[in-house]
């Protein structure tokens, strides 16, 4: 392994601890077209599954399943261009020398399919993985991306707009149990571990471990790790700092914002809005619509995350109190039927309603799939639900991720929590025998800290030394970590 820490200890810090689409005509104007990134939209295309027709690349690959493979040079180009944000996978590609820490990994994966993924895993294949991988969302692949993945090679299954058949059809080819054997697995929601353990459970005799970077596949695993079903280790991205404080943090704070003018053009001034959740998302939500003039109210389980609501100068109250008078909700929990048909009855006709969680789950979409509600789709991705007496509810996404299903993520902070699933992997696959047992595990802090130390020279920064006299002082090495291991 080519990536060396400083006095780092090679053990980690131990923790113990679905989809539903709904097929809706389209009726699009050039308008609401024109309102999507064009590596987003897929308004150009038709809507039929590409399951059955032929596909092949330039070189005659066909073990793949996307929408258009003749995108591929457009996907090419806006891999390289989140490159350019993604230093720190750009360094484990030169760090790695003629060595390839990943050289007989077979890696299964099941991620959102953008740009910034490509980047991970291509940097995955330089390391010397082979990757075959599916989509966990399926509204957030980018179609151009899945071309150019599959003409270089990796055998992709996603496209964007999947139905739920599709979504799963898609992970089984993605597994590939009667042709390909996988012996890691990296997960975003817990879906591809979930489908392995139900349908393919022989292949976790081969598989060395998990890389689970979502609360809600967490959930899924430490409910597993309880009940004496997880059969391999798993590494939690999710709770590693690097994850929690940037990318659930910056990443939600600056695309919750894009994700709602491409899709509603909505001005935020003076706009009352609802955020259910205070966790990190919720933190960067709130910060962002706040910024912009919204008057933001907060729902919160938690009375220490409530706390820090009020202290950061919202209003927390309960949502069936507030749903009457605000013109948006925000879902930003990670858990089932936060917003339910009570709270939906109560909206005023012309809400916002979205989901910044990672599962679709947060709002109870199944209450508005009854007969006296219509369904009318007004743009991609923005659905009217209307009600007997004509009051609509502006639903987004169909109350999935909202930043990825109708907008693009900064690249950069994507960088950081990328760089933390590649480290683990690499440790997960090359961890002697015994070091895991059948558990979840989380990151130490020497390596948040060096995934972040990668990312300073971007912006020109220079840490500070620690003394000898200091480092005595505080009971710590010269060298980090400069955190204990349950810092979060």
């Amino acid at each position: 392994m080519p990536i060396q820490f400083t006095d780092q200890k090679q053990e980690f810090n131990k923790r113990t601890s679905n989809t539903g689409h709904r097929s809706l005509p389209h009726s699009i104007s050039q308008s609401s077209t024109d309102s999507y990134g064009s590596v987003c939209s897929d308004s150009s295309e038709d809507g039929s599954s590409p399951r059955d027709k032929p596909r092949r690349t330039s070189k005659g690959l066909s073990d793949f399943c996307i929408k258009n493979i003749k995108q591929a040079e457009f996907g090419r180009r806006e891999i390289i261009i989140a490159q350019q944000e993604m230093p720190a996978l750009m360094i484990l590609r030169k760090g790695a020398g003629g060595e390839k820490p990943l050289a007989g990994a077979q890696v299964v994966g099941c991620t959102h399919i953008t740009a910034q993924t490509a980047v991970l895993i291509e940097t995955l294949s330089v390391l010397g993985a082979q990757c075959r991988w599916a989509a966990c969302n399926i509204f957030s692949t980018q179609n151009a991306v899945a071309a150019a993945l599959a003409e270089g090679g990796t055998p992709v299954f996603a496209w964007r707009g999947e139905s739920e058949d599709d979504f799963w059809w898609c992970i089984d080819r993605c597994v590939g149990a009667e042709t390909w054997q996988p012996n890691m697995i990296m997960d975003d929601g817990g879906d591809l571990t979930h489908w392995i353990h139900k349908k393919h459970p022989s292949l976790f005799k081969n598989i060395k471990g998990i890389v689970e970077e979502s609360v809600t596949g967490i959930y899924r695993l430490y409910q597993m790790s309880k009940a004496g079903r997880l059969c391999v280790p798993a590494i939690n991205v999710n709770d590693s700092v690097t994850k929690q404080k940037f990318d659930n943090l910056y990443c939600c704070k600056e695309s919750i914002l894009d994700g709602l003018k491409r899709t509603t053009d909505i001005m935020f001034g003076g706009k009352q809005v609802v955020v259910c959740g205070y966790g990190e998302v919720g933190k960067g939500c709130c910060a962002a619509l706040k910024a912009l003039g919204a008057v933001v109210y907060v729902t919160e389980v938690d009375p220490i995350c409530a706390l820090q609501a009020c202290m950061d100068g919202f209003r927390v109250n309960k949502l069936s109190e507030v749903a009457r008078q605000v013109d948006m909700v925000v879902t930003c929990t990670g858990n089932k039927s936060v917003v339910r048909r009570e709270h939906l009855d109560r909206m005023k006709d012309g809400c916002i309603l979205c989901n910044m969680g990672h599962s679709s789950t947060e709002i109870d979409l199944v209450s508005l799939r009854t007969a006296e509600l219509r369904w009318e789709r007004m743009r991609p991705q923005v659905d009217h639900v209307i009600w007997p007496d004509g009051k609509r509810i502006v639903l987004l996404a169909e109350g999935r991720l909202l930043n990825l299903s109708c907008s693009t993520v900064p690249s950069f902070v994507l960088s950081i929590t990328a760089t933390t699933q590649a480290l683990a992997l690499i440790e997960l696959y090359s961890a002697p025998e015994g070091r895991y047992k059948q558990d979840v595990y989380l990151l130490p802090k020497k390596m948040d800290e060096y995934v972040a130390s990668l990312h300073l020279p971007t912006f020109d920064a220079h840490l500070s030394e620690v003394t000898d006299e200091q480092a005595k002082y505080l009971g710590i090495s010269k060298h980090g970590p400069f955190k204990p291991n349950d810092y979060r």
